[in-house]
């Protein structure tokens, strides 16, 4: 699997450097019209706006692991307090049981 990965990465950096040749015109950028804005190549520029992507994907895939991690710690608590109830519940039915025969024993025959 690492030599795949490797192939595509590599193939793909290769394409971005035949891009990056074959693009060489200037182009403006404006941040903030008629107060912020740079000349740069067009490869740059698309380079950079993917390495933007790339970070704001890789941002938004840690804020999803965090938002399942807490999601399956909720779960796990709640399981938890669950299987608490169950074992006193467990606990309250063999108490019960046993006052129930009790009180059977108590309880006059009905045989004749």
């Amino acid at each position: 699997m690492g030599s795949i990965n490797f192939l595509i990465i590599f193939v793909f950096c290769v394409a971005m450097v035949f891009f990056g040749i074959e693009n060489t015109e200037s182009a403006t950028i404006q941040i903030i019209p008629d107060r912020f804005e740079f000349q740069a190549p067009i490869s740059i520029e698309l380079i950079g706006a993917m390495g933007v992507g790339a970070v704001l994907a890789w941002l938004f895939s840690v804020w999803t692991g965090i938002q399942n991690k807490v999601a399956d710690m909720n779960k796990e608590r709640k399981v938890k307090a669950k299987e608490k109830e169950i074992k006193s519940l467990e606990q309250d039915l063999a108490r019960l049981k046993e006052e129930s025969e009790k009180q059977k024993q108590l309880l006059p025959s009905t045989e004749e």
